[in-house]
Parts: structure tokens; sequence; C-alpha cells
């Protein structure tokens, strides 16, 4: 590798997330930090080929000695719960639009890795076990919707509502709802139709969880079938 790949560590006394600094989506978890280090070094090639095509030239590492750490964060309880919790200072960057073309691609590949699994799994039945409490295909789909809907909410938008559509076309006008909130937040724009946020996310952060919850879910699927 040309450079080490900078990462930050989200630590808790149970569990530490490590996540790729430059790249959102790419963020495992561990009972240490040195035990996150190893998963997000495993899952190096799931994640290259999820952005294989979005042409933003993604460097597998080799092993955890091509990561280099920049930043070590105290998590919080949604941390100790399973989710990365906590913006990396690198975060409150501006987001301009070359880089927010490229963090939308990847956000964007990350939600069709999603349906990828989810269309791949159909009419298999998962197996049980500890991870993602045994929901199955329907309740994944739908526990991933909704969080999604919250995402946007966290970025100052409401979500479309339009109960009478098919899942598929509320799914789409949920993403094109969020990729035109980020596209303002990052311009420092007003959102089409605000809502109410106290403390809106980063627009950076929201694409780190939002891939991140993405990605974790297909990946469970694939696991699990």
């Amino acid at each position: 590798m040309t450079r080490r790949i900078p990462v930050y560590l989200e630590v808790t006394r149970k569990r530490t997330f490590a996540g790729a600094v430059e790249w959102p989506g790419w963020c495992r978890s561990g009972k240490t930090p040195d035990d996150a280090l190893e998963a997000l070094v495993a899952y190096a090639d799931r994640y290259a080929a999820v952005v294989a095509h979005s042409r933003v030239g993604f460097e597998r590492p080799g092993s955890v000695d091509d990561l280099e750490v920049v930043e070590r964060l105290t998590g919080n309880a949604t941390t100790e719960f399973g989710a990365p919790g906590v913006p990396p200072t690198a975060d409150s960057r501006s987001l301009p639009p070359k880089e927010l073309k490229r963090q939308t691609a990847i956000l964007e590949a990350s939600w069709r890795a999603f349906d990828r699994a989810a269309v791949a799994a159909r009419g298999v039945e998962l197996t049980k076990g500890p991870r993602g409490g045994g929901r199955d295909l329907p309740k994944m789909a739908n526990h991933v919707f909704e969080a999604e809907e919250g995402y946007v909410g966290a970025l100052g938008s409401r979500p479309p509502r339009l109960p009478d559509a098919t899942p598929d076309k509320r799914s789409a006008a949920l993403r094109d709802s969020a990729v035109a909130a980020l596209a303002a937040r990052a311009a420092g724009k007003p959102v089409a139709d605000p809502r109410n946020t106290k403390h809106p996310w980063l627009p950076r952060f929201y694409v780190r969880r939002s891939a991140w919850h993405a990605l974790d879910h297909a990946w469970e699927i694939e696991d699990r079938s």
C-alpha cells in the first residue's frame, strides 16, 4: 500500500467500533480495539466488492499494519448497543461537491448491496442466532427502512409519507429524499421539508451511519443465508 489507511476507534468497556475515516460504511466492531481492527481488515474484501462499480478507487489493506489509528473516541450507549454513535472529528469538515458526489456514490452502493442481498435471500429461511435477534427477511427489510426514515429525520428533513405505495416505491422515494437532504445540508441550504431536529447529524456522519447500517444487514443476510 502507498500509505496507511486512517481509521478511528469508538471505545466502550464492552465494545469497540473501528471505522475508516474516508470510507463510510466500512466500520466493524469487536470486544476490544484490536478485535475491531482485525474485523475491519477481515471485511475489506466485502467492502471492496460493494464499492467496486462506484469508481472510488478503494485499496484493500493486507493487514492491521496497513491501518493507522488517528483518533480514539469514547463511545456512548449507542456504541454499547451495537451501532457507531460518535462521529470522528473528521466528520465536522465541509462536504464540497466532488466529495459529496463520492460519498453519495458509496451510500447508494451500500443501499444497492442491501437490496441485492434481500432479493437473493427471498424464499430462503435465514438461520437463527444472536445477529439481528433472529429477524426474518421481511422484518429486517422493514427495520432497515424505518431506520433510514430516522436517519433522514436526523439530517433535519421529514421523510416522505406514501402509505399506499409499494415497498419498492416507498424505499425509492425515501432514498431520493435522503440524497436531496444530504446535498442541501452539504451546501448549507435549507432542506425541502424541514423537521424540527434540535441536534442534526453532520452530513458526513449521516453517510457513515446510513451506509454502515445498510451494509451490516446486507452482510448479515448473506451470512445467515
